[in-house]
């Protein structure tokens, strides 16, 4: 709903303020809003063109997955078992089944649930039914535990506390109806401010035995990444982030001596890992005696074999290219799956390379389709519900078969809104690059009116983000409000996006970090640079008029724009 409104106040500036001249010839105002309003509805409320998701359990075996899903004429769901090879289904649960306990995580040995409940966790016998409190002292919304994960022998648990009462407390709006706003207080950092404090700890599953572990603590505060049992259940990995997130450890804690050692550590005089933490944490290889890591440290985004004393053993992805994130480790294989895009930053692909560094990547998806894909893999990675789409194609998932990438059947392929689109997508979307000198080749995507005619003038409406935290121009389904993009084009206007540098895309970590001290000048300027030479370029682009709408930071970050170029802003 909020963001429904949000929309339609946009939308009525774009058609009172901007286009008018352009649009209202034989058709009022009145019915052009009326019209637009109602497709909002359509996108924001109604959800009619969002996309179907596939969402499923694998079994541990890797023989089955399990989909809940609704009963024809009730208001129920059933729990349903699928054979991996076959597709057979088979009903696990009655529909009329109630889940009467707490949600959370089975411990290995299968006899008891962790889960959280008001800031304390506490462990549920499965057997008695009995409940265990493993914390006593969560205190409101100041001090909580959270990212509880089980040992191994199923006799400990790590956590995390997380105090807050020393960050300031901020007033927020509360969303709900404008003519009565509320208010409440949250605990909120400011940069520089005061952060949480973290500690890591370890419990026994009965509760009575609680250690923390010593790390040392800076003054500004530290931030914790991973937090996971290193192969056993009598060593602990803690990844410790600095505040200011130039800095990061690897450690292993002995979790009955409390000794801690360093297997890995990383500086830069920018960041070491984002807020968007791709290349955060590690996977444990060869029964705990190695491990990959993802480091930007020579520049790349490239996956590392590190012995577990700490030893760089290989460099698994070599060359001038990023890993967008990895995907899944297959040992049984020898492979590291991995995704990755080395020809086009707005795409997507699953790429793969042997474990002991031999050989080179090699692409899994296949050629014959762009776009992005993302993969959902087996426990065994044999097979994997593998989901693709283009920023004007819906999402397919099919199952495959790997390391061969054989397709075995489609398992939703929103046929529906596939066929909507054909009548609203008539122009398809145009992915280009800007290029505006000093070596910066810029990504964007151009949505045009679907009567275009390169003979006339139009008017841009630009998208804008430009922040280390995500992209705007990804050749994918649904981001970015594009169905709302969709409908700005139709009144008439070219609706632009531009990634320029400081954006999380995989070009090189000198083209993300390029930000690093001073955001929003730079990202200013290229977004300008960027519209002058699309003005240059194409001739039907008008840079006597040009808006911008940005998620965050918008009335700052839009003056700014408006400043930095020849563009004027509306009047």
């Amino acid at each position: 709903m909020k963001t429904s409104m949000i929309a339609c106040s946009t939308l009525v500036c774009i058609v009172r303020i901007i286009a008018v001249p352009d649009l209202c010839a034989q058709t009022s105002k009145k019915l052009i809003l009326k019209e637009a309003k109602s497709r909002l509805r359509a996108i924001y409320e109604r959800g009619e063109f969002r996309a179907r998701r596939f969402r499923a359990d694998w079994l541990a075996d890797s023989s089955g997955y399990t989909v809940s899903e609704p009963v024809a004429g009730k208001n129920k769901r059933v729990l349903v078992r699928y054979d991996t090879a076959s597709g057979k289904r088979t009903v696990l649960d009655s529909p009329e089944k109630e889940d009467s306990g707490k949600t959370g995580t089975i411990s290995p040995d299968g006899q008891h649930i962790l889960y959280a409940d008001q800031g304390n966790l506490y462990v549920r016998d499965l057997r008695s039914d009995r409940k265990i409190p493993i914390t006593k002292n969560g205190v409101g919304n100041s001090v909580s535990y959270h990212r509880a994960v089980w040992s191994p022998d199923s006799k400990w648990i790590a956590f995390v506390r997380s105090d807050v009462s020393d960050v300031k407390l901020r007033s927020v709006l509360v969303p709900g109806d404008p003519t009565y706003p509320e208010v409440k207080e949250v605990r909120f950092a400011r940069v520089g401010g005061t952060i949480a404090t973290l500690r890591v700890g370890i419990v026994d599953a009965q509760g009575s035995e609680t250690r923390y572990l010593s790390i040392p603590v800076p003054k500004e505060g530290f931030y914790l990444g991973q937090v996971s049992w290193a192969g056993s259940s009598d060593e602990l990995l803690v990844e410790k982030l600095s505040r200011f997130r130039d800095e990061r450890e690897f450690l292993i804690a002995n979790v009955r001596t409390g000794a801690i050692r360093c297997i890995y550590h990383e500086s830069n005089p920018t960041w070491v890992v984002a807020s968007y933490r791709k290349n955060a944490g590690l996977e444990w290889i060869r029964d705990g005696r190695a491990f990959i890591v993802l480091s930007e440290k020579d520049g790349w985004r490239a996956a590392y074999l590190y012995s577990r004393d700490g030893e760089e053993k290989a460099l698994l992805t070599p060359g001038e290219s990023d890993i967008i994130e990895r995907a899944i480790v297959d040992e049984a294989g020898g492979w590291f799956y991995y995704y990755a895009t080395p020809d086009n930053a707005t795409q997507k692909y699953l790429y793969r390379v042997h474990l002991d560094g031999t050989g080179k990547p090699e692409r899994v998806t296949p050629m014959n389709q762009p776009g992005t894909h993302d993969y959902d893999f087996s426990p065994d990675a044999k097979w994997a519900f593998h989901t693709y789409s283009t920023f004007d194609t819906p999402p397919v998932t099919e199952l495959v078969q790997l390391p061969e990438h054989r397709f075995v059947r489609v398992i939703e392929d929103n046929k529906e809104l596939c066929k909507k689109m054909e009548s609203l997508i008539s122009q398809p979307t145009e992915f280009f690059q800007l290029d505006i000198g000093g070596g910066v080749v810029m990504d964007a995507w151009m949505i045009k009116p679907g009567d275009f005619d390169p003979s006339r003038k139009y008017p841009v409406f630009v998208y804008v983000y430009g922040e280390p935290h995500s992209q705007t121009v990804l050749d994918a389904w649904g981001r970015v409000h594009a169905d709302f993009h969709r409908l700005i084009a139709e009144l008439g206007y070219l609706v632009v996006s531009i990634d320029n540098r400081g954006t999380p895309a995989p070009k090189g970590a000198a083209w993300r970090r390029s930000v690093f001290g001073s955001l929003g000048p730079l990202s200013t300027e290229e977004q300008a640079a960027g519209l002058q030479e699309l003005g240059r370029t194409r001739s039907y682009v008008d840079l006597s008029r040009v808006g911008m709408l940005r998620p965050s930071h918008s009335r700052i970050y839009t003056m700014r724009g408006f400043r930095r170029s020849t563009c004027r802003p509306p009047r």
